[in-house]
């Protein structure tokens, strides 16, 4: 680089880096990353032979415009997006089951204001994890008995749940 650009680029720096420095901190709150934003902003100054040749002062809307869109990217990079900063590592949230066992029990009493042939399909079929064509041949009834059971098994369900609030 001729003495001169470098005279330039220095001018530049005089110029703007304080200012520009500020605008990236207001953008970003971070004083870490607007040193380089700045330091890149100037970069691709003295690296644009048409901003080097222009007067210090003609260049300032040009800066703020490269930086700008410098934070910009940043923001939308898939690091950024990844990436969580934090003093401390969270701790893990574990749930204590209780809702898990509350609900449970609302299930339990539901089924059991079923009548036998409706809660034995439900059990079979849902807890027990068999199809259709196993529960009937568990229970010694029709593939279609299972399935009409199963649908008016679970619309009582629901309507028990219901009554106790926990569906809508």
């Amino acid at each position: 680089m001729p003495l001169d650009d470098d005279r330039r680029l220095v001018e530049l720096y005089d110029a703007h880096a304080p200012s520009l420095w500020r605008y990236v901190v207001h953008l970003t709150g971070d004083p870490v990353g607007a040193d380089d934003i700045v330091q890149e902003t100037l970069l691709r100054a003295w690296r644009s032979p048409r901003i080097l040749a222009q007067e210090p002062e003609s260049t300032r809307a040009w800066m703020f415009t490269v930086a700008r869109n410098l934070v910009i990217d940043e923001a939308r990079s898939a690091r950024r997006r990844h990436e969580i900063g934090v003093a401390e590592t969270p701790e893990r949230v574990s749930s204590d089951g209780t809702d898990a066992l509350f609900e449970s029990l609302l299930v339990e009493e539901a089924l059991a204001g079923l009548d036998y042939e409706h809660r034995a399909v439900i059990v079979h079929a849902y807890y027990g994890g068999r199809s259709i064509a196993e529960v009937a041949r568990r229970l010694g009834i029709p593939e279609g008995t299972v399935k009409s059971r199963l649908h008016y098994g679970l619309r009582a369900l629901r309507l028990a749940l219901q009554e106790k609030g926990v569906t809508r």
